[in-house]
């Protein structure tokens, strides 16, 4: 919603009713951008790299994002 409508972003962090997102140039994921859930619209896609380097807290880069952005991109 808003400015950030028509964009994707991945889902670094959950909190009870926010949310925290990058994109690996605008939003990099040493400032990602906190949302509410409300205001975002969930697609079906799933990076499994990116999910077991969230769940194992192991460093995720800028690249690996824009990385796994491509790929969603690539097969809208």
């Amino acid at each position: 919603m808003g400015r950030d409508k028509g964009l994707y972003f991945i889902v670094v962090g959950v909190e009870e009713n926010y949310v925290y997102l990058v994109d690996g140039s605008v939003r990099k994921i040493d400032k990602p951008k906190k949302k509410k859930k409300k205001h975002i619209e969930i697609t079906n896609f799933y990076d499994e790299n990116i999910a077991t380097r969230v769940k194992n807290n192991h460093k995720i880069t800028n690249q690996d994002i824009k990385r796994a952005l491509k790929e969603v991109l690539k097969e809208n």
